[in-house]
């Protein structure tokens, strides 16, 4: 979601959002979204998706995975769902919990 490019009054989805993590103590200021380029491979020692879709663009843009470095979040759970995004789904906690998962797992992962 490129937050930049869209003008808050003009958006029911992101108010809700926006609230929802302000309501957790999540803060997006100063957090800009930008596309992944070539060069975010050699830059980066792990690129993680949400979706099979963010995933299957990440290959297309970098040209494959030859170093093991892209994963899908929920991978590090053990499990091959999506992360929903709840832009579309109006379902924040769902995502919530799927991203609390996912983050949770990949730190046990990197702290053995």
């Amino acid at each position: 979601m490129l937050i930049s490019h869209i003008r808050y009054q003009e958006c029911d989805r992101l108010h809700a959002i926006l609230n929802e993590l302000t309501r957790m103590g999540i803060s997006c200021r100063e957090k800009r979204a930008r596309r992944m380029e070539k060069a975010d491979y050699a830059a980066f020692d792990l690129i993680i998706g949400m979706e099979q879709r963010n995933v299957t663009n990440m290959l297309r843009i970098t040209g494959g995975d030859p170093d093991n470095k892209i994963y899908k979040l929920l991978s590090f759970a053990d499990s091959g769902r999506d992360i929903a995004d709840p832009w579309y789904t109006g379902n924040f906690d769902e995502t919530y919990e799927d991203i609390l998962e996912g983050c949770t797992a990949f730190l046990k992962k990197v702290q053995k």
